[in-house]
């Protein structure tokens, strides 16, 4: 016997927002998949200074949204067809679901709010030391020469501080692309584009975390309700 009244009203209302968590699924992979292949991240995070590689603890956090995406959309597939079917079986399956989902994004914001200055400062480190053997010219100089140009034709910005911004077109416009009267006025800091390029992306997979995490919360209530309502049902 299939469920009536109100409770017959949450079960579409589920399967509603289960069709939208199961689209927000397929949005946060499409995003990850987007910050996994932008041009600017992998131009700087593939970048290789003698035997260092440059930091790639961003890539951690991205593989993780991708894990996430790919789990709500098997997680809202299965919820709509337990609605659908009234199933308690697999209602109670995708709310076990629900909760472990939940409680790794929630895993996941604490890690990404812990490591998102971290992010920022491990790259700025990494072309420090490129800026440093480029100008000294040590044994690694070309190396260095090739990673700084990377950052700084990627970003368009050049030199680490105001001294070093301002200065380093002038004197060593193999670095910097700009001609040195442009440079000298118009160069951007590169620490500065760096905050810039991963502040940008990590406040984009907030906001994406944020609306999951208030779907979520919905879709647990719901399914709790739903299951009680077949269960009544199922009673009489």
């Amino acid at each position: 016997m299939g469920v009536e009244g109100c409770t017959k009203c949450i079960k579409y209302l589920l399967f509603v927002f289960n069709f939208i968590f199961w689209l927000a699924g397929g949005i946060i992979l499409g995003v990850a998949l987007w910050l996994r292949h932008d041009s600017q991240t992998t131009n700087i995070l593939y970048l290789q200074l003698g035997d260092k590689q440059a930091p790639n603890t961003f890539y951690v956090g991205i593989y993780i949204l991708i894990a996430v995406g790919a789990v709500m959309m098997f997680v809202g597939f299965l919820g709509c067809y337990g609605a659908i079917q009234e199933s308690q079986c697999l209602l109670g399956t995708f709310f076990t679901c629900l909760v472990i989902l939940f409680a790794c994004e929630v895993a996941a914001g604490i890690w990404g709010f812990v490591n998102k200055d971290q992010i920022a400062k491990d790259v700025k480190q990494f072309y420090d030391q490129a800026l440093q053997q480029a100008l000294m010219g040590e044994s690694d100089a070309n190396n260095a020469k090739a990673v700084v140009k990377t950052f700084h034709e990627t970003l368009d910005c050049c030199g680490s501080d105001i001294v070093t911004a301002t200065f380093t077109p002038v004197w060593r416009d193999d670095l910097c692309r700009k001609d040195s009267v442009k440079s000298f006025f118009e160069n951007t800091n590169c620490h500065k584009k760096i905050d810039e390029l991963f502040s940008g992306k990590l406040y984009l997979i907030g906001i994406a975390a944020v609306v999951v995490a208030v779907i979520m919360i919905f879709e647990m209530i719901l399914s709790m309700v739903l299951c009680c309502g077949i269960r009544n049902s199922s009673v009489y």
